[in-house]
């Protein structure tokens, strides 16, 4: 199973930028996609972005689509969240996860412990 680790959470004024990693340790393999989710307090675990290991295919929610872009570096095992234009409903605790894909986190088995990310208006 593959364990991803987060970091680079922070706190940033609103219009900055961020950038989150993960590293994928574990048995990686190229069926696996990554993707990072989001969840607020008192709200449910949301998808915001995830990259295709094999084929880098990328997919975004509507709320990051334009701000957000997702990469990965194969050769570190690594998979980043470059996070621009931030906004203050950006903030919350941000998950990678790694798995078989899509856009509900049941598609996921492999979670990091998350990175917190606040965004001051």
């Amino acid at each position: 199973q593959v364990q991803p680790v987060e970091s680079g959470g922070g706190l940033v004024q609103a219009a900055g930028s961020l950038r989150l990693s993960c590293v994928a340790s574990g048995r990686t393999s190229m069926g696996y996609t990554m993707a990072w989710f989001r969840q607020a307090p008192g709200k449910e675990r949301e998808f915001v972005a995830a990259c295709r290991w094999y084929d880098s295919i990328t997919y975004y929610a509507d709320s990051v689509k334009g701000r957000f872009t997702i990469s990965r570096d194969n050769a570190k095992n690594t998979v980043y969240l470059q996070m621009n234009s931030l906004k203050p409903e950006d903030t919350a605790r941000y998950f990678c996860a790694a798995g078989r894909g899509g856009r509900e986190p049941d598609g996921y088995d492999g979670w990091g412990q998350g990175t917190q990310v606040t965004v001051s208006s």
